[in-house]
């Protein structure tokens, strides 16, 4: 597990933003998030730019095709997956050009393998899933692509660190059975934690950077991750039921990236103090243990309402210190 030291008091976004203009959005992020930007994502750009088309943009080995508006492994790569790519590069490019002296702490995110397998087809039909020599193969295809992807991102940002975050909405239904199969009438199997476990275990150890998973669901999975090696969770702490698994966590001295509704940031602050009390942790530790961030991505935000989101993520943040 490689190591990972926050900067404290800062804020952070999912990834996820409105609009198709990627140049204003890395301005916006690098604007407001100055102590741990992120490169944004912007799924209204179409397929290709949405979190699926990206992370089949990683694999190596494994070309993909959007059918019936699904992604699916296909036997060649096509056009689908040329846009996918060209979203990325041009992604890449903008992140230079604005943030090639950056110093410090810079996210970028992927998804995550086990929420890939559920969304991504078999040729054949049915989520990869179902296919578990399949699912091994997806994942370790998967780090290999994100091994290059965050060597790319360090040669561009010389003086940066890279944080990849691991966007894995699906892992607690991958790991309890609800997974519907394709006819919707039934489930896929579940897969067991130890697999889970390891597959991200060794997606982590592949990419030789600091993994942040985040998961916005009510039954994080905070043991898989733990013993995967993930260096810090990101959550939306207002579905969390499992405390138990949470204080855990942060006894471990893992990252808690904490997704809070946008209110006033004295609001936002207290709401993550109120959580750090009921586990019993001492207010002083938490500035360096934890991130503040919307709850989730921001795609669905009114574009007139992101910089007023990410403003009040950032003094949220400073709230916290001292």
């Amino acid at each position: 597990m490689a190591s990972l030291v926050l900067p404290g008091g800062a804020a952070t976004g999912i990834g996820s933003l409105p609009g198709t203009d990627i140049v204003e959005a890395q301005r916006i992020v690098l604007g407001e998030l100055p102590d741990l930007p992120h490169l944004p994502e912007l799924p209204a750009r179409g397929p290709g730019a949405d979190m699926i088309g990206r992370g089949a943009a990683f694999l190596v080995d494994l070309p993909v095709e959007l059918y019936a508006a699904r992604w699916r492994v296909a036997s060649r790569g096509g056009r689908d997956l040329r846009v996918a790519r060209d979203f990325l590069d041009r992604d890449l490019d903008t992140l230079t050009e604005q943030a090639s002296e950056y110093e410090g702490l810079v996210k970028i995110q992927a998804v995550g393998p086990w929420t890939l397998a559920a969304s991504l087809d078999l040729p054949v039909g049915g989520a990869l899933l179902h296919d578990p020599g399949a699912a091994r193969d997806l994942a370790g295809s998967l780090a290999e692509g994100l091994r290059a992807h965050v060597q790319n991102v360090r040669a561009r940002l010389p003086h940066a660190t890279v944080l990849l975050q691991l966007d894995e909405p699906s892992l607690p239904a991958v790991l309890a059975g609800h997974i519907p199969t394709e006819s919707g009438f039934g489930v896929l199997r579940p897969v067991e934690n130890t697999t889970a476990r390891d597959a991200l275990g060794e997606l982590i150890t592949a990419v030789e950077a600091p993994v942040v998973v985040h998961c916005c669901a009510a039954d994080v999975p905070f043991a898989v991750l733990r013993e995967a090696g993930a260096a810090a969770v990101s959550i939306d702490l207002s579905l969390v039921t499992d405390l138990d698994g949470l204080g855990e966590w942060l006894d471990a001295g893992l990252g808690l990236f904490a997704g809070v509704q946008a209110a006033a940031p004295a609001t936002m602050a207290e709401s993550i103090r109120g959580v750090w009390r009921k586990l019993g942790f001492p207010l002083e530790q938490m500035s360096g243990q934890v991130v503040v961030t919307p709850p989730c991505g921001l795609a669905g935000t009114a574009q007139s309402q992101v910089v007023k989101v990410l403003t009040a993520c950032r003094e949220a943040a400073h709230q916290l210190v001292g």
